[in-house]
């Protein structure tokens, strides 16, 4: 049996995530280690089944989340952070050397919750992270807009925005929003 990469003080035993498909659990943390193969595998035998869509309720979820590296259970190589969703601190480890996933307790609760069990594989790539990077780049820029022209204004200017957008001559009518008398002849 080995140890458990994250508490370093229980075995990983083997079990079933809702008695669905093979992981190894913490026999103290609770913590479970996934290989990817297995998830797909049962993926593949069972297409029809359904994990629930997003749930309400997620602030609800009380999922642990290790801050600290932790080394692949398997290969002993330090596994990679990756983000769940845009706004959420919590990360998945994942060991690119073996294809496994360590969810800290209450993290498949939390996959559950937001809707993503049925993509457990695809929460690892590059596709998936840039997603994640762009939510958080747009939230922040949100963020900085509506300090900067306060609640009210930010919300019109954005109705125009959208409204701009599908206009054809809309270079045409930014010019004119941009030019200093868009009346006159000079520059």
């Amino acid at each position: 049996m080995r140890r458990c990469t994250s508490c370093k003080e229980g075995v990983l035993k083997p079990d079933l995530i809702e008695g669905l498909f093979r992981a190894y659990t913490c026999s103290n943390c609770e913590g479970n280690w996934i290989l990817v193969e297995d998830y797909l595998t049962w993926k593949r035998k069972n297409p029809e089944y359904q994990f629930p869509e997003k749930l309400k309720g997620l602030s609800e979820v009380v999922a642990e989340d290790t801050k600290r590296a932790i080394l692949c259970p398997v290969s002993g190589v330090i596994m990679q952070k990756f983000k769940i969703v845009a706004g959420s601190e919590h990360r998945l480890d994942y060991s690119p050397a073996v294809g496994g996933i360590w969810l800290d307790k209450g993290e498949w609760e939390l996959l559950k919750a937001e809707g993503l069990a049925d993509s457990l594989n695809f929460l690892v790539t590059n596709e998936w992270q840039k997603k994640v990077r762009d939510s958080n780049a747009r939230g922040t820029f949100s963020e900085v807009y509506r300090k900067r022209f306060g609640e009210e204004t930010y919300g019109k200017v954005k109705e125009f925005r959208e409204w701009l957008q599908t206009q054809e001559n809309k270079a045409d009518i930014t010019a004119y929003l941009v030019a200093e008398d868009p009346y006159s002849a000079e520059r």
